[in-house]
This record gives C-alpha cells, sequence and structure tokens, in this order.
C-alpha cells in the first residue's frame, strides 16, 4: 500500500513541509531510512541521522528547527511519537491475515465465531469456545473449552489458553504465552509427599490488556487470577495463581509475582523485580529494576529499590554510603594504628 504525504498528515493531524504527493510504503528507522519510506525524529540526539537519511518523509514536532535544509518532506504534528503510534496502528493493520476461518483449523462444532473474526492456520478450538467481533487469531494457536476471546482482541502464533479463560476487548497476547496453567499449589501428606491442589479457577485479562511473549500467568485456584484494564506486561514474566493486578500497571520483563499477591493500579515494576505471596501493594507504587519486595506496601505513589526493597531515596542514601565503605574502612585501620602508637608512646 502506498501513503502520500497528504493522507498520513490528515491521519495524525500533521501540516505537510514539502511535496505533499511524495508517497512511501513502509515505516523506517531513522538511521535507515531509504526512498519510499517515513521515518520520524522525537528525540533531539538523533538529530544528525536526519541529516543523512534517505527517508522520504519525516514525523518532526512542531517547533523543530532544521541545521540546514532538508531534502525530505516533513510532517510537522504536536506530538510526534503520538502521530507514530497512529501511524503504525494502521501499517501493523495492513500486515493481518486474510479474513475467515483456515481450512486447516480445527474448530469444535459448538463454537461460536463472529463473522468478522479471523482464525488462521493450524489453530485449535475446543468446545465451546467465544470469538469476538473483528478479532484475529493467528496461526496454531490452542484455546481450550469455553475460552472466551473479546471484539478486536489479537491472539499472535503458538499462544495456548487454557480452558474458561476470559480474554478482554483489543487485548493482544504474544507469541508463547500461556494464559491459565496450573497454579503452583501442593501440600505434604503423611509421608512428605507432595499431593496436587486442583486448580479449578481461570484467568480474566480485562480490556486493553496486552500480555507478552513467553509470559505465563497461572489459573487461580478458585475464582480468578485477574490483570485489570490497561494493564501492560512484557516478555517473560511469571505471575502465580490467585494474582490480582489493578488497571493501567506495567511490568518489565523477568518479573516474578507470587500468589495472592494484590497489586494495585497504575503501578509501575522494573525488569527482574520479585514479589512475594499474600502481600498489598498500593495504587501507583514504583518498584525499581531487580528489587525484592517481602512486605506489603501500603502508601501509595511511593517509590522503592533494593532486595529486600526500602524507599527509593533510603536505598540511593544507603548505597552511597556503602560504596565508601572500603575508604571508611582503610581509614579506621589507620586510626586504629596511630591510637596504637600513641598507647604504645604513653606507656613508655
Amino acid at each position: 500500500m502506498e501513503w502520500k504525504a497528504s493522507d498520513i498528515a490528515a491521519l495524525v493531524q500533521g501540516t505537510v513541509e514539502g511535496d505533499p504527493n511524495v508517497t512511501v510504503t513502509e515505516p523506517s528507522k531513522i538511521e535507515e531510512g531509504k526512498p519510499g519510506t517515513i521515518t520520524f525524529l522525537a528525540n533531539p540526539k538523533y538529530e544528525s541521522h536526519l541529516y543523512r537519511s534517505q527517508a522520504s518523509i519525516v514525523l518532526v514536532s512542531r517547533d523543530f528547527i532544521p541545521e540546514r535544509p532538508l531534502p525530505q518532506t516533513l510532517i510537522r504534528v504536536d506530538q510526534v511519537y503520538q502521530a507514530l503510534q497512529k501511524l503504525l496502528e494502521v501499517y501493523q493493520h495492513q500486515a493481518t491475515p486474510s479474513s475467515g476461518i483456515n481450512a486447516s483449523a480445527h474448530i469444535h462444532d459448538s463454537c461460536r465465531i463472529d463473522p468478522s473474526a479471523i482464525v488462521g492456520p493450524g489453530c485449535i478450538l475446543e468446545e465451546g469456545v467465544e470469538i469476538g467481533a473483528n478479532a484475529v487469531v493467528h496461526g496454531q494457536v490452542y484455546l481450550g473449552p469455553h475460552v472466551i476471546i473479546g471484539s478486536g482482541a489479537t491472539i499472535y502464533p503458538g499462544v495456548r489458553v487454557y480452558h474458561h479463560c476470559r480474554i478482554g476487548k483489543r487485548c493482544i497476547i504474544h507469541s508463547n504465552a500461556v494464559i491459565g496453567s496450573d497454579g503452583f499449589g501442593f501440600v505434604p501428606d503423611d509421608q512428605g509427599n507432595y499431593q496436587k491442589i486442583q486448580q479449578i479457577g481461570n484467568v480474566v485479562l480485562e480490556d486493553d490488556v496486552e500480555i507478552g511473549s513467553n509470559t505465563v500467568i497461572d489459573r487461580a485456584t478458585l475464582g480468578s487470577t485477574r490483570i485489570g484494564a490497561g494493564c501492560k506486561l512484557d516478555n517473560l514474566i511469571q505471575v502465580a495463581h490467585n494474582v490480582e493486578i489493578g488497571p493501567r500497571t506495567v511490568i518489565a520483563a523477568q518479573t516474578g509475582i507470587a500468589g495472592s499477591t494484590k497489586i494495585g493500579a497504575n503501578c509501575q515494576i522494573g525488569g527482574q523485580v520479585g514479589i512475594v505471596g499474600h502481600i498489598r501493594i498500593a495504587d501507583g507504587v514504583r518498584i525499581q529494576a531487580q528489587s525484592g519486595v517481602a512486605a506489603s506496601i501500603e502508601e501509595p505513589g511511593s517509590a522503592w529499590y533494593g532486595s529486600p526493597a526500602i524507599a527509593y531515596r533510603d536505598y540511593l542514601k544507603s548505597y552511597a554510603l556503602f560504596r565508601k565503605l572500603p575508604d571508611l574502612f582503610r581509614r579506621l585501620l589507620s586510626l586504629e594504628k596511630e591510637l596504637q602508637s600513641t598507647e604504645e608512646l604513653s606507656d613508655q
């Protein structure tokens, strides 16, 4: 598909500076721009690449002033990243598979699939699956019995959604994520052998949730493991059974959350954070990467760092002192030697 500069400007509510009829077929990085592509400049540190780029169109902010004349057509916008988001959304939509149900998909007779939905090759849809309008289920996806996929959702290849789980509207689940695997529940018997506690709950993803590749969200023992509306989870995250995450919370890669923990809304959790089970984290809490949270955090909007995590500013002060410990130790030894010498002289 070819886009004219004038059409792109209308989409992103921008102003064309240059040739409104120049056309592009795809986006590109500013460092790798070539004729027929559109790129963007949002961060000033990348400006030098702009003068070498061969891209045909560049999205820039309205107040951008180039150091020298540019051959590219510019589209000036209020917010470059927001304009880019709109543009990439349209471009991604073009990559959606052709409509309908692929002949190689295995669909149980009881499934209810909206006529506008797409089911790719090699998919398996078990009894009672429901797929909403304009949802896209890419190839080799497994949907267990009575799974519900909301309208406008996108399920990428290799995703597994276990029985009775519910995926909300406009959710995105990336390849090889597993939704609804058994929670880690066992109880030792009289002989010390671990007996499995059956996990009969489900997972509920509310609307507009995005789940990264290879992330695993365990089903509840009873009730639901719940991910709130608008949450964004990165790749390689483990969410244990009966965890509840409030709306619009974002979590970076390799974080692990143990069972029955309740995380509030609008939290920001960095990569490789470990959170113990059965605690509560208040709304708006920020947890720095590689922190370990071993107790509830009750103060909304607070920031935490370290393992075990402490208040962010306290951690920075403590770390500043920690870095000085070798020097302080040397000074202490020197003072001890001076004191010992003084005592020896006084004894003579």
